[in-house]
Parts: C-alpha cells; structure tokens; sequence
C-alpha cells in the first residue's frame, strides 16, 4: 500500500511514541512485539470504565474538555505467533481507532556489512549477522495515522540506552504494513 500523503513529522506521534517505548521499557528487554490502537481519547472519556482508567487522581474525565486532537494508545493482546508481516496483514481495525502503533526488538547492522552477507542462504546470513562484532539491538516504536502520518523512534540497547532518535522515515515497510491494517 502506498500512502498519498508523505510520512510528515506529527509531535503528538513523537509524544506517543516515547510513551509507549517508556510503557514497553518497563518490562526490559527480549520481549515480543506489542501493538497498540491509537483511539481519540474524546471516545475513551465517555466511556465511563475507560474515563475512570484515564482520570487522574480520581476526578471525572469530561469528554467535552478533552481536546479533539488527543489520542490514547490502548495495548492490545499479545500478537499470535508467526512471521510479523503475515500476522499484521491480519489484522484490520474499527473507524474508532485513528492510527495504530508497534513496539519492536530489532537488531542492525552497518551498510558496509552486507558485502558479508551477499550470497549467502537466509540461514548463514542470520548466523554471520548475529555474530557481526558492528551489531546493535533497539527498540523500534512506529506509529501511524489513516492520514498517512507516521513515526518512528528507536531507543538502543546498551551504551546508548538513555539516546532516543526519532524519524518518521526510520522504519518505512513497517510504516506501510502498519498503514494497511487501518484501510477501510
């Protein structure tokens, strides 16, 4: 699928992704990717169960106050095991849900270290790679919109943990696998 719209930054995307990756951080690492529905918190408030979640300190949540353009993430399940890319070409989403978000344990390599891999079968390229002294493991977040907004942030695992980079075109297949579960 390709979005109409250019992936532009949208800062209530960066801000939910850091909350995500902050939420997603809190049960370390090594774990599964988590998905999230990004639903206009306006819906939520008037959800009496739900206002009560997002209320603070006990006080009512009125929906009218609610700025239009706020969005919630809401965890999802845990995703079924398999291939990512199969198990999102399964899931569709409710008019209700305005853009949906993925948290994800990747690892990278350098551009010069595919020289090393060309050539080899799927297999040995997973065990040269895994073994590859210019290795890092991050936690890639990516959020979109229906619109075609999107965003990316990646927090990486060690040295650099306390280091967010965030970019709306850090993570563009996951931008349009993500943009095909909302299409009507």
């Amino acid at each position: 699928m390709t979005s109409e719209q250019p992936h532009s930054p949208d800062f209530r995307l960066d801000t939910i992704g850091r909350e995500i990756e902050e939420f997603v951080s809190y049960s370390g690492w090594d774990v599964p990717p988590a998905l999230f529905a990004l639903v206009p918190t306006r819906i939520l408030a008037a959800d009496p169960a739900a206002a009560e979640l997002l209320s603070a300190n006990g006080a009512s949540l009125n929906p009218e106050q609610v700025p239009s353009e706020a969005l919630t993430p809401v965890a999802q399940e845990a995703l079924p095991e398999g291939p990512l890319d199969e198990v999102l070409a399964g899931i569709a989403w409710p008019a209700e849900v305005v853009g949906v978000a993925l948290s994800q344990e990747i690892t990278m390599l350098p551009p010069s270290a595919e020289t090393e891999l060309e050539g080899l079968s799927p297999t040995a390229a997973i065990d040269v790679a895994s073994e590859h002294p210019e290795l890092r493991e991050a936690r890639l977040v990516v959020t979109v919109l229906r619109d075609g907004t999107s965003s990316g942030l990646l927090r990486f695992r060690g040295a650099d943990e306390d280091k967010l980079l965030s970019r709306p075109d850090l993570a563009p297949n996951m931008v349009e696998a993500l943009l095909a579960t909302l299409s009507e």
